[in-house]
């Protein structure tokens, strides 16, 4: 009997958490850009406010609210300008104060110049005054040090990822490195005597092997490294030698392999690891049926069909969600329930994962269920999701979707 998309899910995740158990012990040092993307190792603390200092909102005059209830007209004193400390503010005066620059003691406003008369700032000289509303509330267009987050409190937890936002965070708090999560080491294999690496001449017969591009780049995108990735011939004994071979150089945490695991004749990852500590499944899942999972040399191992559309789904649906739980990073894709812009069958008992073209109303579905169909592949933006129990939706009827 097939296992289900859960059943097959969990055990994934449950062989990495034993794969990966060494990496959550470990963290790297890296300046900020070798981080991005990749999960914090650590709990960061704002080691100083942000802002530093209460500064202005806005171009205007810097003033005591309190001042502003006895009388319209002030004396203008000197300017103060962004990246200066700023002088204590004269009892009953208006500085001229720029965005971004500090408050000056004794003020707790800001009057925009738009609102002052004159309503643009002019050369200082002596005698200078300026006109400005009466009543200024307290508070008014001033940003309080601190108002973004304040020193000592949590800035950013442990396995979150860090992308620009978060980096940028970093950054502004004086923080130039920033302590991550090693990269679980990734050996990847492509099988099969009829594929061939882009670049190279096919001989009658070949196709090139578009299963390690896709893989890789997935990989790295959720936050592997790609140690190694070859493409081996079907020969079970050859491709036991080069193996072993890999994993001594590449001492990988996680070996992965696209195709060779089905019923056919030359199913070679099948013979070559026959005994090893690995089961062969089915899954109710269309495309992406056939799985392996297990233990080579001791080395966590998952097995993907060798159809490219097949490979990347069992990457999406299985791989990338492990990842994404035991190194705690959102690597996950973006989930929405939109209606459908066309009438779909599925075959009853198969989770059934289609390709789509999501607009912002409704998703399309880009070609058609083939397993082969790459160029539909690279037209899609979804993944349209129709459960086991699903059978057929109707247009119009809302499905679940993956963003790619």
């Amino acid at each position: 009997m097939a296992r289900s998309v859960a059943e097959h899910r969990d055990a994934v995740t449950e062989l990495l958490r034993t794969a990966l158990a060494s990496l959550a012990g470990d963290a790297e040092t890296v300046e900020l850009l070798q981080a991005i993307g990749r999960p914090l190792a650590r709990d960061i603390t704002a080691p100083v406010s942000l802002p530093p200092f209460a500064n202005s909102q806005m171009d205007g005059y810097a003033v005591s609210s309190e001042s502003t209830h006895a009388c319209t007209e002030f004396p203008v004193g000197q300017t103060v300008a962004a990246g200066h400390p700023a002088p204590p503010l004269p009892p009953g005066t208006a500085l001229p104060v720029m965005t971004g620059a500090m408050l000056p003691p004794g003020a707790d406003a800001v009057v925009p110049i738009e609102q002052a008369l004159p309503d643009g700032f002019r050369p200082f000289r002596a005698g200078q005054t300026v006109t400005l509303p009466a009543r200024v509330p307290a508070g008014q267009f001033v940003r309080p040090a601190g108002s973004d987050i304040a020193a000592g409190t949590l800035a950013l937890r442990r396995g979150t990822r860090l992308d620009p936002p978060q980096l940028g965070l970093l950054a502004a708090l004086g923080l130039d490195r920033v302590p991550v999560l090693p990269r679980p080491r990734v050996l990847l294999l492509s099988t099969g005597d009829e594929v061939v690496p882009p670049g190279t001449v096919p001989a009658p017969g070949q196709i090139f092997d578009a299963n390690n591009t896709l893989l890789a780049a997935s990989l790295a995108q959720a936050g592997a490294d790609v140690a190694g990735s070859r493409i081996l011939a079907d020969s079970p004994e050859a491709f036991s030698a080069r193996l072993r071979e890999d994993l001594r150089q590449h001492r990988p945490q996680l070996l992965v392999t696209s195709g060779g695991i089905s019923k056919g004749a030359f199913e070679v990852v099948k013979q070559a690891l026959a005994a090893e500590d690995v089961r062969f499944e089915s899954v109710a899942m269309q495309p992406g049926g056939p799985q392996a999972i297990g233990t080579v040399d001791s080395v966590a191992f998952l097995g993907f069909p060798g159809n490219p559309v097949s490979s990347l789904i069992s990457f999406e649906m299985f791989l990338r969600p492990a990842l994404s739980e035991v190194l705690g990073a959102p690597a996950l894709r973006t989930v929405l329930r939109v209606p459908l812009a066309e009438a779909v069958e599925s075959p009853k008992g198969k989770h059934q994962v289609r390709r789509g073209y999501y607009d912002g109303a409704a998703v399309s579905l880009v070609g058609g269920a083939g397993s082969h169909l790459l160029h539909a592949l690279a037209q899609a933006n979804a993944l349209v999701h129709l459960p086991a129990d699903a059978g057929s939706a109707a247009a119009g009827e809302n499905v679940e979707i993956w963003l790619l």
